[in-house]
């Protein structure tokens, strides 16, 4: 007989700093290795915080089950939930805010800034833009429907309401957003532009660069010329797919690098972020039908590449 899922109950904690309590559901204890619930919580977590730290937590409260605190004695109870909030590592906040593109009740489309996380991860948690957006706007359920690259600026969607999110995200999964980005990179006379660049690739965990192997194509982009000046074009570029760095593996396979990549094509020392000099990436263009309203939109970045900022723009544009 197939087993049921059980729908975990609501937290008892709120958000901290725009970021969920860590859930847990205390497994079976099959060895009958726990006696009480501090004996599993050293289990699980000494090796990394140190014991010292879970008997503090517990001292302080903050390991909460539905009914409140939860105490160190307490009996070990397999299926019982608890939440706690993580110890956050001090953030250097990154000095660029997010604007508002467009809200409704169901999404919100930010122009995030270069330099920040699109979702908590890694060294960076509390100073993202999900973590930001939550607080500023007081929308705690507020969720990212796709994920922009930390060193890419430009239009993110996120979605409201949880129960929405999922016909967002069907819309990048099934390609039925179309995508502009622009970039600033070196001009190449010998190159013969428009092209569109197909080819597989693969991103392994832990490793900063994306490479490109043998095999059947899993990403493709167009890339368009839009102006010149000097040594430098700015480019429009139209991805069809979303592979991780996608944009940036297919500018530098044309030796068109995008200027200040930290990653392609050579992958630089890890220094502190330099706010002087970002990546010359911005995704400028979010255009899709509503799959909960069936309205047609078509958002527009409100922000400009450094190294071509609107005034040294045509007028036409």
């Amino acid at each position: 007989m197939a087993r049921r899922h059980r729908t975990p109950p609501p937290s008892p904690l709120p958000q901290r700093d725009g970021i969920d309590p860590v859930r847990l559901r205390l497994p079976v204890d099959e060895e009958s290795a726990w006696a009480t619930v501090r004996d599993h919580l050293v289990a699980r977590f000494g090796e990394a915080i140190g014991a010292g730290r879970v008997d503090a937590m517990f001292r302080e409260g903050r390991f909460v089950g539905v009914d409140g605190p939860v105490a160190a004695a307490e009996p070990y109870a397999a299926g019982r939930y608890l939440w706690f909030h993580r110890d956050f590592a001090a953030e250097e906040p990154v000095p660029f805010g997010i604007g508002i593109v467009y809200r409704d009740e169901r999404i919100v489309v930010a122009d995030k800034p270069h330099f920040l996380a699109t979702t908590p991860r890694g060294r960076h948690i509390t100073d993202t833009a999900l973590a930001r957006l939550r607080r500023d706007l007081g929308l705690p359920a507020l969720q990212p429907a796709h994920r922009l690259d930390r060193l890419t600026a430009g239009l993110t969607l996120f979605v409201v309401r949880a129960g929405d999110r999922g016909a967002y995200q069907t819309l990048f999964r099934d390609r039925l957003v179309r995508k502009e980005y622009e970039a600033v990179a070196p001009y190449d006379p010998a190159m013969a532009l428009p092209v569109t660049v197909r080819s597989r690739i693969e991103k392994e965990r832990g490793v900063l660069a994306a490479r490109e192997v043998p095999g059947e194509p899993n990403a493709e982009s167009r890339i368009e010329r839009v102006e010149l000046r000097g040594g430098l074009g700015r480019y429009r570029l139209s991805p069809a797919t979303g592979r991780t760095h996608q944009l940036r593996v297919h500018m530098n396979r044309l030796g068109l690098p995008i200027l200040n990549d930290p990653v392609y094509p050579v992958v630089r020392e890890e220094d502190p972020d330099d706010y002087g000099a970002p990546l010359q990436l911005l995704a400028k263009v979010l255009e899709f039908t509503d799959p909960v309203t069936g309205e047609p939109h078509r958002f527009e970045s409100r922000l400009a590449l450094s190294r071509w900022p609107r005034s040294q723009w045509p007028r036409s544009q």
